[in-house]
């Protein structure tokens, strides 16, 4: 029988679960507005929901996150999935490179809030945290910094693993120069200066602010979701993908994550992005993981 989110656990509902509610949500945070795509249950309204993250200059519209908010929703779970600004009013589809980059990585966190603060002032009481990819892990970044008891668990699909060399190998491998000597020069350079015909994330060409490539590509060992899930206090169920090639190393790290309040489940045959069946069996695992708290 599906099972549906009530304070800390789930319990029993009723099969069919038609949506209440499917529409989008602004709010303003930091002179922007923000957008998300809320999918409000008959059953479990606002008291009980996720809050989906997606990840890298992505959107909440992308099939990965989608098919979140349907198999939710077919469960009767509430969802909301938002859409980082990424420093741009309004956001919505992919990020264009042609936008001068001014975000930040650590802004998810701040919008993140944001979020929680808004579906706690809509009576929210059980908030389970999700995130996809560079998503998962500000999720984490969140759940690490913000102890919140409306907040019962995060469920992680794919959080991005991070190494310094590895960092400095794949820009070199992308964009045939090395990093060090750009993140010593936007290091230099005012916050605002635009650094113009640069490599950043996945833009060629960029024009990107000083600022935002140090946040991006700044050694820190938070870039690392094993390395970030080590003191994490909050249940969390990561899952990893065996033919992932984005994250491939995450099964491998979350062996040596020494904490009992991190599960980790490898899904044979899924890559990156979960597609089809491999997203039910990610839903089925977290309801039961969900159900043992």
């Amino acid at each position: 029988m599906p099972r549906l989110l009530i304070s800390a656990v789930l319990s029993a509902t009723f099969a069919f679960a038609p949506i209440l509610q499917a529409e989008e949500i602004n709010i303003q945070h930091n002179g922007l507005t923000l957008n998300a795509n809320l999918a409000l249950t008959d059953e479990s309204g606002y008291e009980n929901i996720f809050l989906i993250t997606h990840g890298t200059l992505a959107h909440n519209g992308m099939e990965i996150i989608s098919s979140w908010q349907e198999l939710l929703s077919d469960e009767g779970i509430s969802s909301l999935a938002i859409n980082l600004s990424l420093g741009v009013d309004n956001r919505h589809g992919m990020y264009d490179c042609k936008t001068p980059h001014t975000h930040k990585h650590e802004d998810a966190v701040s919008e993140i809030g944001a979020w929680v603060n808004w579906l706690k002032s809509k009576g929210s009481a059980s908030i389970i945290l999700g995130g996809h990819s560079r998503g998962g892990n500000q999720t984490a970044w969140y759940s690490n910094q913000n102890k919140d008891s409306a907040i019962k668990a995060q469920i992680l699909i794919a959080p991005q693993t991070w190494s310094e060399n590895a960092e400095a190998e794949d820009y070199s491998n992308r964009y045939k120069q090395p990093l060090a000597p750009l993140l010593t020069k936007a290091k230099q350079l005012p916050n605002d200066a635009l650094l113009k015909n640069t490599g950043f994330i996945y833009c060629e060409d960029s024009q990107v602010q000083a600022d935002s490539f140090v946040s991006y590509y700044q050694p820190t060992p938070h870039f690392d979701s094993p390395t970030l899930l080590q003191s994490a206090s909050l249940p969390t169920l990561v899952f990893a993908g065996s033919e992932d090639k984005t994250v491939k190393d995450l099964a491998k790290k979350m062996l040596d994550v020494n904490n009992d309040k991190i599960k980790t489940i490898e899904i044979e045959g899924a890559n990156h992005f979960f597609r089809d069946l491999y997203m039910d069996e990610v839903l089925e695992e977290s309801l039961e993981y969900l159900d043992q708290l």
